[in-house]
């Protein structure tokens, strides 16, 4: 079907109190970043219950941006007819456009937006499918249509439309805030990442590196995995640690099964010193419980015990399987298994423990000056932008 015009739906975001228009307004600001190579080519109209994107070049195909863009429920690609709204006049439209649809039954589905207009939503349904029964050999299946044919009755003209297409949902970038992602270069971290992402979280990322026990072409790994993610945020920063003088340490005074455990104590608290300094309010992960060792809830207890900041973990209750689906549909998953170690991985002890205890880790800890090596690393962070090309 030719469309000349979007209407975008809210979704969630419709439940909004007084602040809904911060967030409609938010979303407005995500569309024009992700059209910025179309901006000579629509204009927008920013309403309390819609957005009306008005294409200046008919069929313009932005469907991929506007699916990327957090906080859109759905979307649909209409005909917007105003020149002429007679009832009459919109016959011969739908008659025309409905030619070129597949199918041999149709429904109409009208809403009536403006209710000064002289016909009831029933009296156009009625009108149309009188017309195209007449005028075509289609038939009418008010139950499982091939298709349906959608029309809204706006104030300033018909909004004609065959489908609706689903949008990412959750709330626009940055609406509901900033965190920073733990991210290792597995699957699990940008699957996290993604979803923050579609909830309105503004992420920035920390990676833990030990060269030169880690390949040089982890950095490389991540830089690919967070590209892909700028489709959901055009500008990420991502903060890399040189972690091997402190890894070392961990591992010299450690007792066995105890390494993983104190080491990530140690990130928790280098990110949250890097999140104060940066003012992010949260930290998080992309954990899952009880896929490793240090994920088991005792695990997890005794390593969180470092820190008050809240510690986001959208994976937590996801199994394996589903995160590698969510994965390989947003285009990280051929990324991530890329066959570079990071610092978890190449010092993984042969029997982590699953069930640490704290007052041990604290013994371990006193062995040596962690708080130095913590402040060294803080120092020494290399960062990274990256950013989509507009």
């Amino acid at each position: 079907m030719n469309y000349n015009s979007i209407i975008v739906r809210f979704g969630e975001m419709s439940t909004k109190g007084h602040n809904k228009k911060d967030f409609i307004f938010s979303l407005a600001r995500s569309i024009r970043e992700n059209l910025k190579p179309f901006e000579d080519k629509y204009s927008m109209v920013v309403r309390h219950d819609h957005i009306y994107i008005d294409l200046k070049e008919s069929n313009l195909d932005i469907t991929k941006e506007l699916k990327e863009i957090p906080g859109m429920y759905s979307f649909s690609l209409c005909l917007k007819v105003s020149d002429n709204t007679e009832l009459d006049h919109i016959k011969e439209v739908v008659l025309k456009e409905i030619k070129g649809e597949p199918g041999k039954t149709f429904k109409m589905a009208t809403r009536r937006i403006d209710k000064s207009y002289p016909y009831t939503s029933d009296d156009i349904n009625r009108e149309i499918a009188g017309y195209l029964l007449a005028n075509t050999d289609l038939k009418v299946d008010v139950h499982k249509p091939d298709i349906l044919f959608s029309i809204e009755v706006h104030s300033d003209g018909f909004f004609l439309f065959t489908q609706t297409i689903k949008g990412m949902g959750g709330y626009p970038k940055g609406s509901i805030g900033r965190g920073l992602m733990m991210i290792s270069g597995g699957i699990d971290s940008p699957v996290a990442s993604f979803m923050l992402m579609k909830r309105g979280v503004e992420l920035s990322f920390i990676h833990f590196a030990a060269p030169p026990y880690t390949n040089s072409g982890v950095i490389q790994k991540l830089i690919d995995l967070l590209s892909v993610l700028n489709e959901y945020q055009t500008k990420i920063r991502l903060y890399i640690v040189p972690f091997t003088k402190l890894q070392e340490e961990i591992y010299k005074y450690s007792e066995v099964g105890y390494p993983i455990t104190i080491m990530r104590r140690m990130m928790y608290r280098i990110a949250v010193e890097v999140a104060k300094e940066k003012h992010i309010p949260v930290i998080c992960s992309g954990e899952s419980i009880g896929q490793v060792a240090s994920q088991t809830l005792e695990s997890m207890n005794v390593i969180n015990s470092v820190t008050n900041m809240p510690v986001i973990r959208p994976l937590a209750t996801f199994d394996k399987v589903d995160i590698i689906k969510i994965a390989k549909e947003i285009g990280t998953y051929d990324i991530s298994i890329r066959p570079f170690e990071d610092c978890c991985t190449i010092f993984a002890p042969v029997k982590p423990k699953t069930a640490p205890h704290e007052d041990i880790c604290e013994t371990i800890e006193k062995k040596f000056d962690y708080q130095t090596l913590v402040d060294e690393c803080v120092k020494n962070i290399e960062t990274k932008e990256i950013k989509r090309e507009l």
